[in-house]
C-alpha cells in the first residue's frame, strides 16, 4: 500500500493559477526583507535612534496602516487585485528600502515608516489573490505554506552575517537594505507576470466602475454591519489583534533584548530568525499539519497560546549577564527559539485563516479592509509602550506579550466561535 503523502506536500503541489504564484514567489520576501529585517532595530540604535523613538516609528507606522488600510478594500476593488499588488508593493517596499538604506537618523525612519504603511493596501489585494480562486478547505494549508515559503529563505541569514562581520553593522545593513530593493522589484514583476484576475476581482471592478472613491467609502456602512452583526468575525478579529500585537512587539524588541540585554554579538542575530524559521518549517510540515486538519481549530489555537506564552516567560526569566553571553544564555535561548516556533507556526495560520473563513466572501476585499483596519488601531498603541517599556528595562515588552498572549488564550478558551466548516462537519 502506497504511503499516504503529507497533506502540505499534497497542497503545494495541487496549487494552481494564483495560489500557485503567489506561494511560489513568496521565498523572495525572505531573500529580501528577512536578510535585513534581524538588524532593523540595532542598525536604528547605532544610527542615535533611541528605543522610545523606535517604539514610537512602530506606532506611526501602523497608524500609517490603519489610513491606507481602510482605503485598501476600495483600492483593490477599483484596480483589481493584480494591479493592487504591484503598484502597492512597489511602493511599499522598494521606495522604503532605498530610504532606508541611505537613513541617517530619526527622520529617514519616520518618512520610510510613513510610506511602508501602504504594506497593507497590498496585504489586502494579494491576500484576495491568494485565496480567491482557492479551495475554501485549503485555505489553512495554503497559509501555512506562505509561512513555509518565507521560513525557507532563513537559509540565507548567515550571508548576512558575514556581511555584518567583514564590513561591519551599518554598512552592510545598508547593503542588504539595497539587496531587499532589487529582489523585492523581480518578486513583484514575477508574481505579475505569472497571476491573472481573480473571478470576484472582475466582478467587483466592474461593479466600482464610474463610482468614485469617496462613494466606494460609503458603501462601508452595510459591511460595518455584516461584522458587528457576525460573532465569529468579531471572535476572530480578537484573536487576529492580540496575535498582531505580540508580532509588532516581538518584531521590533527581540533582537534589542538579545544583543543589548543578554550580550549576543551583531553578527550572530540572523542565526536566530534563521533557526526559528527553520524550526517553524519542520513543525508547519509535521506535528502542526497534523493538528490543523481535522476541520475543529478550537484545540490547536489553544496550543498554540500555551506553547508561545511558554516562550515568552522563558525569554523574560534568561539572566541578564552584563556581559557577554554564555552558554547558559544560548541553551535558554534554544528553547525559546522552539517554543515560538511552535506557537507563532499555529497562531500565524490560526489566525489568519479564522478571519479568512469568517469573511461574507462576496464582499472579502472591503470586509478584510475594515477588519484590518480594526486589527491596526487596536495593535498601534503597542509600538509606541513597549518603547517606553523597553527604555526602562529591556525584558519589560516581554512581560507585555506574555499578557497579551494569556488574554489571546483566556478568549479562545471562553468564548470560541466555530467556523462555517466545523459546523458543516458537525451537522
Amino acid at each position: 500500500m502506497p504511503r499516504p503523502r503529507n497533506p502540505m506536500v499534497t497542497t503545494l503541489l495541487g496549487l494552481r493559477g494564483n495560489g500557485r504564484a503567489s506561494v511560489y514567489t513568496e521565498p523572495m520576501w525572505g531573500l529580501s526583507m528577512q536578510l535585513v529585517l534581524p538588524y532593523a532595530s540595532v542598525f536604528m540604535l547605532a544610527l542615535g535612534v533611541h528605543d522610545a523613538q523606535i517604539g514610537l516609528l512602530a506606532t506611526i507606522s501602523m497608524l500609517s496602516q490603519v489610513v491606507l488600510g481602510l482605503l485598501s478594500g476600495v483600492i483593490t476593488d477599483k484596480l483589481g487585485r493584480r494591479v493592487t499588488t504591484a503598484v502597492f508593493d512597489i511602493v511599499a517596499w522598494c521606495v522604503p528600502c532605498l530610504v532606508w538604506a541611505f537613513a541617517q537618523n530619526f527622520w529617514w525612519f519616520l518618512v520610510a515608516s510613513v510610506i511602508n504603511g501602504a504594506w497593507q493596501v497590498t496585504q489586502n489585494s494579494w491576500d484576495c489573490l491568494l485565496v480567491e480562486d482557492v479551495d475554501r478547505a485549503e485555505i489553512p494549508r495554503v497559509y501555512s505554506l506562505i509561512k513555509v515559503a518565507a521560513d525557507f529563505s532563513a537559509l540565507f541569514a548567515p550571508i548576512a552575517a558575514l556581511l555584518v562581520a567583514n564590513l561591519g553593522l551599518v554598512p552592510a545593513v545598508r547593503i542588504l537594505y539595497l539587496n531587499a530593493f532589487v529582489i523585492m522589484s523581480l518578486k513583484i514583476w514575477l508574481l505579475y507576470r505569472f497571476t491573472t484576475e481573480t473571478a470576484t476581482g472582475l466582478v467587483r471592478m466592474e461593479q466600482t466602475r464610474g463610482v468614485s472613491i469617496w462613494s466606494s467609502l460609503r458603501g462601508y456602512r452595510p459591511v460595518l454591519g455584516l461584522i458587528v452583526r457576525s460573532r465569529g468575525t468579531i471572535f476572530s478579529l480578537t484573536i487576529a489583534a492580540v496575535v498582531a500585537a505580540v508580532a509588532l512587539i516581538s518584531s521590533t524588541f527581540w533582537q534589542v533584548v538579545i544583543s543589548q540585554r543578554l550580550g549576543v554579538p551583531d553578527a550572530l542575530l540572523p542565526f536566530f530568525p534563521m533557526v526559528r524559521s527553520l524550526l517553524s518549517v519542520l513543525f508547519l510540515f509535521t506535528v502542526i499539519s497534523r493538528i490543523t486538519h481535522s476541520s475543529n481549530l478550537k484545540a490547536p489555537t489553544l496550543l498554540g497560546f500555551a506553547v508561545y506564552l511558554a516562550g515568552q516567560v522563558l525569554l523574560v526569566s534568561i539572566p541578564a549577564t552584563g556581559e557577554a553571553a554564555d552558554a547558559r544564555t544560548y541553551l535558554m535561548l534554544a528553547g525559546c527559539l522552539v517554543l515560538d516556533a511552535f506557537g507563532a507556526g499555529v497562531l500565524f495560520m490560526i489566525s489568519e485563516s479564522l478571519v479568512a473563513l469568517h469573511v461574507d466572501r462576496h464582499e472579502r476585499s472591503r470586509v478584510m479592509a475594515v477588519q484590518r483596519t480594526a486589527v491596526m488601531l487596536v495593535t498601534a498603541p503597542f509600538g509606541w509602550i513597549s518603547g517606553w517599556l523597553s527604555a526602562i528595562d529591556r525584558v519589560w515588552p516581554f512581560v507585555l506579550t506574555s499578557a497579551l498572549l494569556l488574554l489571546g488564550l483566556t478568549v479562545a478558551a471562553r468564548f470560541w466561535v466555530t467556523t462555517h466548516d466545523e459546523t458543516s462537519a458537525a451537522t
